[in-house]
């Protein structure tokens, strides 16, 4: 069993393959680290260029696309290691970048995963959208992060370099135990993709373990390689999967609630792309909503099951303050200016 296995989920992505796979070579050089392309049905030369110029890396074959959920799944159940890297193929990583996050997990048993800083690959001194310094949620289902809230990115200034306890680990870069993968059931594979972190770390928080965010080790991700942000199919998968995640680990107490308030804010948003013209993303919301009420009904066992076994209630890296309210009405754009939520800090 190897101590690290780097698992870099592809799909037609040969160039990123060829850009970003020599970085994760040189700084990943260690006989208790495999590399490995699980490759999600490739119809480019993916496969043959990795056989061609990368003969070492370990290639796992998907015969079709499942999607980045699903993918990810099927590729693990062909790894044996103490601890996965999920990493994006747009991600160049840094010397010496796995030794914090394998020592962190080491001495803390009870945390199940955890990423690096994810700064942005086209302006290395700003924090990446898919993940910055760490996710959090508010009880509403919008995330953020240490860094990016909303579209607002900050720069890096060192502000954000305590080790520090997160609601949700980025899927650009997630590192985790593979016993505590397999034993929560690992992604939905439903989703597809987008969302399934979130929904995953949510789903090993119930379980009373922790997720964190360890900035002391830093990788750039480009972003945007698959969907770009405003593309109507990625604002269809973030609002249908949210809304499937929220109806799958919101306390019972709180749920008719959440729910209504949502119906409320996603119609407001569909409004908003109307008034500015995007019809395809103010369907692409309307679709997402309309396809949570068909596929609710086979989310009822996983819901009871989540609610039934759950160790903790209540989540204090979960924001229970709306950060849309705190956005766009009280002008707090950083997240050092967000409140409601209280983390738990490891020191460096």
């Amino acid at each position: 069993m190897k101590k690290v296995s780097i698992v870099i989920l592809n799909w037609n992505g040969s160039e990123m393959l060829r850009r970003f796979l020599p970085s994760v070579i040189s700084y990943s050089k260690d006989d208790n680290i495999e590399i490995c392309v699980a490759d999600n049905g490739s119809t480019d030369q993916s496969v043959e260029i990795i056989k061609k110029e990368f003969p070492a890396i370990k290639i796992i074959q998907l015969m079709q696309n499942w999607g980045f959920a699903e993918g990810y799944n099927k590729a693990l159940q062909q790894i044996d290691a103490e601890y996965v890297m999920l990493l994006n193929s747009d991600v160049e990583v840094t010397e010496n970048w796995l030794s914090p996050l394998i020592s962190f997990m080491d001495m803390h048993s009870e945390v199940s995963a955890c990423q690096p800083k994810i700064l942005s690959y086209n302006n290395k001194t700003q924090f990446e959208y898919a993940g910055a310094c760490g996710g959090y949620m508010d009880k509403y289902g919008y995330p953020f992060c240490r860094g990016r809230v909303f579209n607002q990115l900050e720069y890096d200034n060192g502000q954000y370099d305590e080790i520090q306890t997160v609601f949700w680990a980025t899927g650009a870069a997630l590192f985790i135990r593979l016993e505590d993968y397999k034993s929560i059931g690992g992604f939905d594979g439903r989703f597809f993709a987008h969302m399934e972190e979130i929904d995953l770390c949510w789903r090993l928080q119930n379980m009373d373990k922790k997720i964190v965010c360890i900035p002391q080790s830093k990788v750039y991700h480009v972003g945007g390689a698959t969907l770009s942000k405003e593309n109507p199919r990625k604002t269809y998968l973030n609002f249908r999967n949210n809304l499937l995640m929220l109806y799958k680990n919101t306390l019972s107490q709180d749920l008719t609630t959440v729910m209504r308030l949502r119906l409320l804010l996603d119609y407001i948003a569909i409004v908003k792309y109307i008034l500015t013209a995007d019809f395809m993303n103010a369907k692409a919301i309307y679709k997402a909503r309309r396809d949570f009420y068909k596929l609710r009904n086979s989310f009822i066992d996983d819901r009871i099951e989540i609610q039934h076994n759950r160790i903790r209630s209540h989540i204090k890296e979960m924001s229970m303050r709306s950060v849309l309210w705190q956005f766009y009405f009280i002008s707090k754009k950083k997240y050092s200016q967000l409140t409601g939520f209280n983390v738990d800090k490891y020191g460096k």
